[in-house]
């Protein structure tokens, strides 16, 4: 199983209502982030694309290409790019210039996305929020397997056999498809042969093995083989014990979820929400490194998947703590999760 790291990389501030770090402070930051996770030898990096205030990436290729020319190893993924109030063209070329920067290590995890500043800065209708995902998902992979490309489209200009440059080093570029909650999004993921990236931010995990189900039936039914890859997407922080990482990560996370939640009309998170969340059957994945080890191999067991990404920077932690966290991933974790599952994979 591939681990990694993804991020939105917030802006916000401290538990102490303390003012935030500067933009300018928070990127130099994410990309010590990147280059420690590689350090501890972790698989993965991926960024969010946001256009708010508390959230600094909103062009998550031009940090990713950055992160290129100092890493060697880890991939580098968005986390999402949020395709539906995006040019396909522009994210494909942006994509493979990481690409080449990186000698072959970029990805792109397109989603619809779950904030919607987007659609009206760009100037798209919150009502074709499904067909502009479904239109530009289609152009993406077009652009992505054939190097000329004749496309019409409703809600983008058509293209009539024009090449698109530069081609990336990866034949193909890895798209994967960012799902929430919706099954007809595992579907069409499924039929289209794509890898899904399931975000699990809340409630028991059993509950969403069907996606895991939906995705590989679909794909099974469409005759992809192999079977493409699941992610499982999840909030965390990890730290020496216990109480530490419930005590030290609440107040950062309350603070960004009330404060979403309040946005979105859902009910307030206390703190008893947040210790039973990161239960075994919890959602989140907040504990010393042996708990953490347990949950994963957990959910390996319900969901088989082949990559787990977990998001330290749930509300702007202190870079030395999440730092920490970052290693103890890397170091303790890493290791332990990846020989438990090579030990099971052994021929008995």
């Amino acid at each position: 199983m591939e681990l990694g790291i993804y991020t939105f990389a917030e802006l916000e501030p401290g538990r102490s209502g303390a003012e935030a770090i500067s933009p300018e402070q928070r990127i130099a930051n994410l990309l010590e982030e990147i280059e420690l996770a590689e350090q501890v030898g972790l698989d993965v990096f991926g960024l969010g694309e946001h256009h708010r205030p508390d959230f600094v990436v909103s062009a998550p290729a031009v940090v990713l290409a950055a992160a290129a020319m100092r890493t060697k190893r880890i991939r580098l993924t968005s986390a999402v790019s949020v395709l539906s109030s995006d040019d396909p063209v522009r994210v494909f070329q942006e994509f493979s210039t990481v690409d080449l920067l990186s000698h072959g290590r970029a990805e792109i995890m397109a989603g619809r996305g779950s904030f919607i500043e987007s659609f009206p800065l760009f100037g798209y209708s919150l009502n074709d929020y499904d067909a502009l995902f479904s239109e530009k998902l289609d152009l993406l992979l077009q652009l992505r397997d054939h190097e000329e490309v004749l496309w019409n489209g409703t809600y983008r200009p058509s293209i009539d056999g024009r090449g698109v440059y530069p081609r990336p080093v990866q034949q193909p570029l890895p798209v994967w498809v960012a799902v929430g909650g919706n099954p007809e999004s595992a579907l069409r993921a499924g039929r289209l042969g794509l890898p899904m990236a399931l975000a699990i931010i809340g409630g028991m995990p059993e509950r969403f093995a069907p996606f895991a189900e939906l995705h590989r039936r679909a794909a099974r039914e469409a005759g992809h083989d192999p079977i493409p890859a699941l992610s499982i997407n999840s909030h965390g922080y990890i730290a020496d014990t216990p109480a530490q990482a419930l005590d030290e990560s609440w107040p950062y996370a309350s603070q960004m979820m009330n404060r979403i939640g309040k946005e979105r009309g859902w009910q307030p998170m206390g703190r008893h929400d947040y210790d039973a969340a990161a239960t075994l059957r919890g959602a989140n994945f907040v504990g010393n490194a042996e708990q953490i080890v347990e949950k994963i191999l957990f959910q390996h067991d319900i969901f088989k998947h082949d990559r787990f990404l977990i998001q330290f920077s749930v509300g702007t932690l202190p870079h030395a703590k999440l730092m920490h966290s970052i290693e103890l991933f890397g170091t303790e974790v890493a290791p332990a999760v990846r020989a438990e599952l090579a030990r099971r994979a052994a021929p008995a």
